[in-house]
């Protein structure tokens, strides 16, 4: 099998890095971690522009036509460089939704502005259990009935045009994609530490109708997990992407820092270091690549990779933040260097979708042990 990239994802990656390098310098990162909106619409109109967004989109619908691989490829240079954006919930959660369960009339509607960048959609489905099971799910919602509950831990909701809400009905769960600005729908902000634009949304009575179901009275849940494992992937991606720039960044310090006259990476348990971080950098990678072939393929057992290569790399990632702060030292603990934007991007990313408890239980049950 032979997971080396062909001469177009070269092409995206080399293109996605060189254009991250120069719009989305760490010192933007800082910026906009400090912002309310956390957002830069220029930024977001220019990777518009390269037909990012679309790249789940069929060309019918205006899209770029790309594969889960290059989308993998793409998020992993986004979360080297920690990009900002609601690409992940939007760009590939959202549309796949859309593009998988989505009504013709759906599609039509909403396709070829999300694949322009000029829709933004976000998924609302956590709730008091922040959790990503069904039975976490207590919200009930029925086609010309209304909603009233809460959903938690909603990210971007303020960009959002549309919202996904996940609700329990008599015969299964259903999608309502619902207008943010619809009658009833409130936003409150839900600070944390990574600089994520989290918001708990309200709805309060809010109606919906057969035209705002998502695939199919009672089979929300069917539409919903392959969506749900689209966006497990990405994060995963994304941490790589992040603990690769960390190892960047430790191995430059190394060569650099000088104690008891030489550089500290001439040292033997720098060194070490140096190596577990690339051990588990190009671990983690591998898994990534590897469970994204296997949602590519449609392999049998799909689910069970993209479990195995979110579980590890919550793990392998954030053990090369950690590391990376021991080999830095006290520079890396402040305001000023990104390293820790990307330790915080990391504990944030390994619990969106599933923490390793929810992905071990599932690799778990896959083994036969439980």
């Amino acid at each position: 099998m032979d997971f080396s990239l062909g001469e177009p994802q070269r092409l995206l990656v080399n293109l996605a890095r060189a254009f991250l390098r120069e719009h989305c310098p760490p010192e933007l990162v800082q910026q906009l971690a400090l912002d309310p909106r956390g957002f830069s619409d220029d930024l977001w109109k220019r990777m518009s522009a390269l037909g990012w967004p679309g790249l789940l989109v069929p060309g019918s619908f205006g899209g770029s036509e790309g594969t889960l691989l290059d989308v993998v490829l793409l998020v992993e240079e986004m979360g080297r460089a920690c990009l900002p954006s609601p690409f992940i919930h939007s760009s590939v959660v959202a549309t796949s939704l859309i593009v998988d369960a989505g009504s013709r009339r759906q599609q039509s509607a909403f396709l070829p502005s999300l694949a322009l960048g000029d829709r933004l959609m976000t998924l609302a489905l956590t709730e008091e259990a922040a959790g990503f099971h069904p039975d976490d799910v207590a919200l009930k919602g029925e086609p010309g009935g209304r909603l009233s509950g809460r959903k938690l831990f909603v990210k971007d909701a303020h960009l959002a045009d549309h919202v996904i809400v996940v609700a329990r009905g008599s015969g299964g769960f259903n999608l309502f994609v619902i207008d943010s600005g619809r009658s009833g729908v409130t936003l409150a902000p839900m600070p944390n530490i990574s600089g994520d634009k989290l918001f708990e949304v309200d709805l309060n009575e809010v109606a919906v109708t057969d035209d705002d179901l998502l695939g199919g009275a009672g089979r929300g849940w069917d539409a919903l997990a392959p969506a749900l494992r689209l966006g497990a992937l990405a994060r995963a991606a994304e941490m790589v992407g992040c603990a690769q720039r960390a190892l960047e960044l430790s191995v430059e310090y190394a060569k650099v820092r000088v104690q008891s006259g030489r550089p500290i990476g001439s040292f033997q348990a720098i060194q070490h270091h140096c190596a577990d971080l690339l051990r588990d950098v190009e671990g983690a990678r591998s898994m990534v690549h590897v469970a994204a072939w296997n949602v590519h393929e449609a392999q049998s057992g799909a689910e069970t990779f993209v479990a195995m290569a979110k579980a590890h790399a919550g793990a392998a990632c954030l053990r090369v933040a950690r590391k990376a702060h021991q080999i830095l030292g006290a520079i890396s603990y402040c305001e000023e260097h990104p390293l820790h934007l990307f330790h915080k991007r990391i504990l944030t990313a390994a619990q969106d979708f599933g923490d390793a408890g929810v992905h071990l239980e599932t690799v778990a049950q896959a083994i036969g042990l439980v």
